[in-house]
């Protein structure tokens, strides 16, 4: 299905690993300008390269913290400059550390706050005020299945997605008026197919360190669908969610994208 997405701007937060590569991947295939706003810039290269040979209309890699709205204003200024306008937004970034709360501390509080939280509403007050004189655009938010049922050791995280969840909403309804639409896709537990996907930064730079083969295939066999998610699976969501003619009147909404593990009416 033509999705109608050639030539429009895109930026990608965490654009050069795992459930950002595929997105940029994703749009790469439907003709879109990227821009992967990333840290690991040497990573956010090497997936340039693969969305220019999937399709991309042209590729930029801007080196972004998103926690830094000067920075993240300097990013959508490249985007703006180098495409003519930002038509879409991936808030992708994403990051956490599995423990029980009792064993968290008042520091990674704050780090998970500032890149799970601050960094959405930085991007997304930015992107408001590029998209509003240009006519409306797209505004997908990466949460979590965490945020809509709560998960064991991911009581902080899991409470700033469903900030987010909320935070997307009233952005949504405030700002509809503009035709900007502003959905969440929530992935359950999502694995790259390898290392390869993964850049410096990534929390699955060693999958091991977050579940042993055995708990993966006990996830597995918990889901409706049998299987774990892959980056693909969200890509497809965000992409489709993004397209103005494929889902021109879904708006404020939180898709889950993780196999059934989440089903809320």
């Amino acid at each position: 299905m033509d999705l109608d997405l050639k030539n429009k701007s895109v930026i990608v937060t965490g654009g050069a690993s795992n459930i950002g590569r595929a997105i940029t991947l994703c749009f790469a295939s439907e003709g879109a300008n990227i821009t992967i706003a990333d840290l690991d810039t040497d990573a956010g290269e090497r997936v340039a390269k693969l969305a220019l040979e999937l399709g991309a209309s042209d590729v930029q890699v801007v080196k972004t913290d998103i926690t830094d709205l000067a920075n993240v204003e300097t990013t959508f200024a490249a985007a703006k400059q180098k495409f003519g306008s930002v038509d879409c937004l991936v808030n992708n970034v994403g990051w956490d550390d599995l423990m029980f709360f009792t064993q968290t501390t008042p520091e990674l509080w704050d780090k998970l706050i500032k890149i799970n939280y601050v960094g959405v509403l930085n991007c997304t007050r930015v992107a408001l005020e590029h998209m509003t004189p240009n006519g409306g655009g797209s505004i997908v938010s990466i949460s979590s299945d965490a945020s809509r049922q709560g998960e064991p050791k991911e009581a902080v995280y899991g409470g700033l997605k469903a900030a987010t969840n909320s935070f997307m909403k009233t952005i949504a309804k405030e700002n509809g008026r503009y035709n900007i639409r502003c959905n969440c896709v929530c992935p359950g537990v999502t694995v790259p197919d390898s290392v390869e996907e993964t850049s410096e930064n990534s929390m699955w730079k060693d999958k091991d360190s977050m579940f042993t083969e055995e708990q993966f295939a006990a996830i597995a066999k918990s889901l409706p669908l049998k299987r774990l998610g892959r980056p693909q699976d969200i890509a497809n969501a965000v992409v489709f969610l993004s397209s103005q003619k494929a889902a021109s009147f879904i708006t404020g909404q939180v898709l889950s994208a993780s196999g059934g593990y989440s089903m809320i009416g």
